[in-house]
């Protein structure tokens, strides 16, 4: 998944619990395939406008001419996704779940309408906000619906429907892109169709009941246990409520215990060292799977396609299609290979593999600048006042190439490979040179190069995928303290949305000052350095329990390499300790060879000597007490 709320992983078994589960009661399937809807529009919006931008650009010539316009068009959503997921939670927490989904299904289908009926891309930029809005909101609250209305035995198969759906929504996006590109009002259908699954989320949901979770805290007892009942079988409803009531006790004990508002909860999370340390591994890999460039290419896909030389739209998307498909199909080579192989290993083999495919796409790049096709100095079909300004007054336009006519901001027209004509890029130069049945390059050149930046594209996708795209989300769920869970998770969140407004925002500007080469280049750096970043800060939390994390964030976690050998004659008295607590005899020797270590190498843990506690122990106070002597 490219963006999103936390999930839960799913153990194998579950699957096939979840399908006896739900044959028996449908139901169940019912609450989670409608809250889940709202992932399938989700990955629909992040799809959708890599093709519509295409021809938004054609209708529009302001937004053609403006690279900056086309980058607010794209990221405008991701501001609006942000604001949405800020406030969502505490719409949901205020109003309830499903009150929640109804109003992001409200502003999902208005943003998509007014997209689709804009008269200026002002408008569109207007629809992008209030689609990111329900978005932000829909991510937040859909999972969190399908989890408190699940079975906690099957909790994790229906949650993980979601992160399907996303990726779902977004293979639908390129497919209804292909469908409409025939057609007259080509991205307004695309954009305004949208509406339609809003709508049927919004008529499912008035049918369902809030989450028996929220009217609980809200001291709707009985309400709570209707909709139980309609869960469980009439033996499991009892002791699902007294379940219930002791989690939702439980939390509001640790709610008391941390604070009531958002700056005591913060206060109370910075200062806990072992929720820092957890963190700087949860923020690190959101920001690391952001900088790894792939919501250039989900939001840009077609683009990227083009600027490997495939000019038509519909080539374009269609290529952008397998892209999509790849990403559909890495989340579930994901599931089959996180609990087998572990987060950290998956994560730095995911790294490594889309360091390759970036510099990979850089190299290809930079081969076809240098092998683009020249200008012809003769070409009868165009007169002196169709080419380009800059090619005209250059003082050697015989060196030009198309690569250099594109640089210039003007358009190259050619028979495939074969030497073309630099041109003005306006819509009549551009009508004349299809009309003289060649094609119109404006993006980028055509190359025979072009088909290996397509297969390295989806390499980088396959890579991303299983690793980048779904690991991180995993550690965030299970890296944090139960009672900072939700605020650490929250933090996380929005640091992975802030790097996807930055990267979204920029990657055009960067193609155009650095080239496409370049773009990817600085890309496969990020990811050096998302790399060693997780290697250093990212400890390993499979089949972990909680207890289990907290104790290593406590201690500190550091990678093997950078661990050193445990050499000196404290550590060789802690080793002493841990493994000699019963034995009296030893316990007189690791006294002896503390007392000879000088005091400002001589901490010992309580938890050493066999006590719960974890503060350190003055040696000096050992040695005059005479304790294990």
């Amino acid at each position: 998944m490219v963006e999103g709320g936390n999930t839960s992983k799913p153990d194998k078994t579950e699957f096939g619990e979840c399908w006896k589960t739900t044959w028996k009661t449908p139901y169940i399937m019912r609450l989670a395939l409608s809250a889940g809807i709202g992932g399938l529009l989700f990955g629909y919006d992040t799809g959708v406008i890599s093709g519509a931008l295409l021809y938004i650009r054609e209708d529009f010539g302001q937004v053609d001419r403006n690279t900056w316009l086309q980058e607010l068009i794209v990221s405008m959503a991701v501001a609006g996704a942000i604001c949405g997921a800020a406030i969502g939670g505490w719409i949901s927490d205020k109003f309830g779940r499903k009150k929640s989904i109804l109003l992001a299904d409200g502003l999902f289908a208005a943003g998509a309408l007014v997209m689709a009926f804009a008269p200026a891309p002002w408008m569109i930029i207007l629809g992008r906000v209030f689609v990111g809005l329900g978005v932000g909101m829909a991510s937040m609250t859909s999972p969190l619906y399908i989890s408190e209305a699940s079975p906690a035995r099957i909790r994790g198969a229906l949650v993980s429907t979601n992160g399907l759906l996303i990726t779902g929504g977004q293979f639908l996006s390129y497919l209804i892109n292909l469908a409409f590109t025939k057609t007259r009002w080509t991205w307004r259908w695309m954009l305004g169709i949208a509406a339609v699954p809003a709508f049927v989320q919004l008529v499912l949901m008035l049918s369902l009941p809030e989450s028996p979770r929220w009217l609980y805290r809200q001291n709707k007892v009985e309400e709570a246990r209707s909709i139980l009942e309609k869960i469980f079988p009439a033996n499991e409803a009892d002791d699902e409520m007294n379940a219930l009531k002791l989690s939702v006790e439980a939390e509001k004990a640790d709610e008391h215990a941390i604070g009531d508002n958002l700056i005591q909860k913060l206060k109370g999370a910075l200062s806990n060292v072992v929720v820092r340390r957890g963190l700087y591994a949860g923020i690190t890999v959101q920001v690391a799977q952001q900088f790894s460039g792939i919501n250039t290419v989900m939001y840009y896909s077609p683009t990227i396609v083009q600027f490997a030389g495939f000019a038509s739209n519909q080539t374009a998307l269609a290529l952008s299609l397998i892209t999509s498909g790849l990403n559909a199909i890495g989340s579930i080579i994901s599931m089959a290979l996180v609990d087998r192989y572990g987060r950290r290993r998956l994560m730095l083999v995911s790294m490594a593999g889309i360091v390759l495919c970036l510099v990979s796409l850089s190299i290809i790049f930079l081969k076809a600048a240098s092998h683009a096709p020249k200008i012809s100095q003769f070409d009868i079909n165009f007169a002196p006042n169709g080419t380009c300004p800059s090619y005209i007054s250059a003082p050697k336009p015989s060196s030009w190439n198309c690569m250099s006519c594109l640089k210039a901001g003007c358009g190259f027209c050619s028979n495939a490979y074969s030497p073309g004509t630099c041109m003005e890029l306006t819509t009549k130069q551009r009508d004349s040179c299809r009309g003289q049945h060649r094609t119109w390059y404006k993006d980028g050149c055509p190359s025979e190069f072009g088909f290996l930046a397509v297969v390295f594209l989806g390499l980088y996708i396959l890579s991303y995928s299983p690793g980048m795209g779904t690991v991180p989300w995993i550690v965030n769920s299970e890296i944090y303290p139960l009672r900072y869970r939700g605020i650490g998770g929250g933090l996380a969140a929005v640091s992975n949305w802030i790097s996807n407004l930055i990267v979204s925002l920029t990657f055009l500007s960067l193609t155009k000052g650095l080239g496409s080469a370049g773009t990817f280049f600085l890309f496969a750096g990020f990811c050096i350095v998302g790399f060693s970043f997780i290697y250093r800060l990212v400890p390993e939390t499979k089949g972990l329990q909680i207890e289990e994390v907290e104790k290593m964030l406590e201690t500190g976690y550091k990678p093997k390499l950078l661990r050193g050998k445990p050499n000196d004659r404290a550590q060789f008295a802690n080793g002493m300790f841990a493994k000699t607590r019963n034995d009296k005899t030893l316990l007189v020797l690791n006294t002896i060879l503390l007392c000879a270590v000088p005091p400002n190498q001589t901490s010992v843990t309580k938890q050493a000597m066999g006590s719960s506690s974890s503060k350190p122990v003055d040696i000096n106070s050992v040695k005059q007490s005479g304790k294990g002597v």
